[in-house]
């Protein structure tokens, strides 16, 4: 399920609004304000992700600037800054060579690491393609997500929620 707004487990109405104004970000710096494309670009996920993993979205995408030197998004051109998509849970870690932490936290499949998971090699090209930048993807365990949120406090936004027992979640809106 495309989640548009909600992130399981929370509840708080200021941090709902928090993914909405993300979602706004997201869809205004990399897709240029054009709603039908990020639609499209979550409907590739939704078809490449399997049930009980989530899909979220990280990096200067999400706070409109680079972490280590605060230049604003896409500082260098359009299409320069990339996209850090991450799947959260499930076996996904399994479809990668190149980790991290061996297991629990895969390397992105990125131009740095273009054989990290040949798996996902694919639905990458596609990604970039529709996103007109790169897409880098990466995989990690619900262990390592909750410490870069609750205790890192790294923000954000969760595109896609595919429940285990794959019925739609009906705090989510596609």
């Amino acid at each position: 399920m495309i989640a548009d707004d909600a992130q399981p487990g929370r509840t708080d109405t200021a941090e709902v609004g928090d993914q909405r104004v993300i979602r706004d970000r997201v869809v205004r710096l990399v897709f240029g304000g054009d709603e039908a494309r990020f639609d499209e670009f979550l409907r590739t996920l939704e078809d490449a992700t399997p049930a009980g993993v989530q899909v979220i979205l990280r990096g200067s995408a999400v706070t409109g600037h680079k972490f280590k030197t605060d230049e604003p998004f896409d500082a260098d051109g359009p299409g320069t800054s990339d996209m850090d998509v991450t799947f959260v849970g499930g076996d996904m870690v399994s479809l990668f060579r190149e980790f991290h932490i061996p297991g629990v936290h895969s390397v992105p499949l990125s131009e740095a690491h273009p054989f990290a998971s040949p798996t996902l090699g694919p639905l990458r090209k596609r990604l970039c393609e529709m996103a007109g930048r790169p897409v880098n993807l990466q995989a990690t365990t619900s262990l390592v997500q909750f410490l870069r949120d609750v205790v890192m406090g790294q923000p954000y936004l969760v595109l896609l929620e595919t429940p285990e027992d794959g019925k739609p979640d009906e705090s989510s809106a596609s």
